[in-house]
């Protein structure tokens, strides 16, 4: 080459290798390989559709918040709120959503954090497949797990932090509480979506067959679609914590669990920045890039342990999480019309908790009664029969009240029956006691399908439909084929 050209040609290289540097890597990871890939969404495809829209849910908030349509607060709060909840949840996508083409203009501004959350979404989906893989023992379960989380953490361009994160990051930034408190109701929906993100490991873990997996993740469905039914008032008040809706799969693998908080707590960071007037349009990347930044740094901001374990409660429990993902639902407690979920004037980093008190509730829960200590030693107590089947009623009305524990009851039929038989010793005051849905006719029905009326987790019958957003487009615009079974999840 002539020395001019070679000069030209090392001159312009040089110019372009500013503007290049400054480029987001489009490069991605694919899945850990495995047998046990894609075995939850062919055994619930029920939980794993919903993912799908889900996905759809995360992509087309971003863009209106970013773009800024006009009247932006009636476009998420009415228009794509019903959109969401009334059609595409209802019917979910059956294979996954092109994010990029839903958020064009988000996906260019800040290309790493779609990464990021695509990244941790993967992880998110290869732990529900080892869970579902009938293969797998639970020890080969806890053991792939663990090399899953392996795999996340050494993409350290995309991972986040497993150490647990202060929530002063989420809720004590100049920016922070912007999106929850000027769009509560799509709030409350992510936050439903991640409840039930974390909420679906915790019935994979406790079934011990696959018929008690199944009807597990059927339930937490349910309660799932209960919130949906009657939003906003069913939604969690606040972030909901892994530790609290997901206890058995965080004592198992804390660190996928600390990811999946900070994960979460991203969701709401980067919403707060893109809703921020305090924010400029051309400082939105910069400040979003800091922020996933401060994610991925394992060395400061973060909690004890123990912080992290207790932070639920911390935050008011788990009834204003959203409830329980198995078991009985506790009552909500009423903090009037402001939801406690701003936390106003906590002081999130510098929050340390006496390793005494932290576990004084726990402590009192687990601690054995006194040697001897019966009943009848409660003093002021009246312990007669009568007393005993008032409690009996109470018990039952509260246990029936509850819609998943009703749908358990009715699809098996010698527990129908032994309730109809204690309901025929409480005597005619006993049925009218319970809830309307659960009275002794519907109890005493031995020979009816145990499936049959309304399935745990069937969606809601849908309302009057609203016209369906004309722009982005929708999931069933995806380029994706069903050839191809790697493109179910990203």
């Amino acid at each position: 080459m002539p020395p001019m050209r070679f000069r030209l040609a090392l001159g312009l290289l040089a110019l372009l290798s500013g503007p290049l540097s400054a480029q987001d890597q489009r490069n991605e990871q694919f899945y850990y390989p495995g047998s046990f890939n894609w075995q939850f969404l062919r055994r619930y495809p029920e939980g794993g559709r919903l993912f799908n829209a889900f996905d759809y849910g995360h992509a087309v908030l971003y863009e209106k918040l970013y773009t800024r349509p006009r009247d932006l607060k009636r476009e998420l709060e009415d228009r794509q709120f019903d959109y969401l909840t009334r059609d595409l949840l209802v019917r979910p996508p059956r294979f996954a959503v092109v994010e990029e083409a839903i958020e064009p203009a988000y996906a260019k501004l800040a290309w790493r954090a779609k990464l990021m959350f695509d990244w941790a979404h993967m992880l998110h989906r290869q732990i529900y497949d080892i869970y579902a893989d009938p293969g797998l023992t639970r020890d080969e379960q806890d053991r792939q797990i663990e090399r899953v989380t392996d795999y996340y953490l050494s993409n350290r361009r995309l991972a986040f932090s497993a150490a647990p994160k202060s929530m002063a990051l989420m809720d004590d930034q100049y920016y922070s509480q912007v999106f929850r408190r000027g769009y509560p109701k799509f709030n409350g929906l992510i936050w439903a979506y991640h409840w039930l993100q974390v909420g679906l490991y915790e019935p994979l873990i406790e079934g011990r067959t696959p018929s008690e997996r199944k009807a597990g993740i059927q339930a937490t469905l349910a309660r799932f679609w209960s919130m949906i039914e009657d939003a906003p008032a069913r939604f969690p008040r606040v972030m909901p914590m892994t530790s609290a809706i997901a206890p058995r799969f965080s004592a198992a693998h804390p660190r996928a669990a600390i990811i999946f908080d900070n994960l979460h707590m991203t969701h709401d960071i980067i919403s707060d920045i893109l809703a921020a007037d305090t924010v400029p349009a051309d400082r939105k990347r910069a400040v979003i890039y800091a922020a996933l930044g401060q994610m991925q740094d394992s060395t400061r901001d973060v909690m004890t342990m123990d912080e992290w374990r207790n932070m639920g409660a911390m935050m008011g429990g788990i009834a204003i999480m959203g409830g329980p993902a198995t078991g009985i639902l506790p009552e909500v407690p009423t903090f009037g019309a402001e939801i406690p979920s701003d936390m106003a004037g906590m002081d999130h980093g510098a929050m340390k908790m006496d390793s005494d008190s932290a576990g004084m509730t726990r402590g009192l829960a687990e601690a054995p009664a006194p040697p001897g200590h019966v009943m009848a030693d409660m003093p002021g107590m009246n312990h007669g029969p009568d007393s005993m089947m008032a409690a009996m009623m109470e018990l039952h009305r509260r246990l029936l009240a509850d819609p998943v524990i009703r749908q358990r009851v009715e699809a098996d039929t010698a527990l129908r029956r032994m309730i109809s038989a204690m309901m025929e010793m409480m005597g005619p005051s006993g049925p009218d006691s319970m809830p309307a849905g659960a009275n002794r006719a519907r109890m005493d029905s031995a020979g009816a399908d145990p499936h049959a009326g309304h399935h745990p987790a069937s969606p809601p019958k849908p309302k009057a439909r609203r016209p369906a957003p004309p722009s982005p487009p929708g999931p069933a615009d995806s380029t994706k084929t069903p050839a191809d079974p790697h493109h179910h999840q990203e």
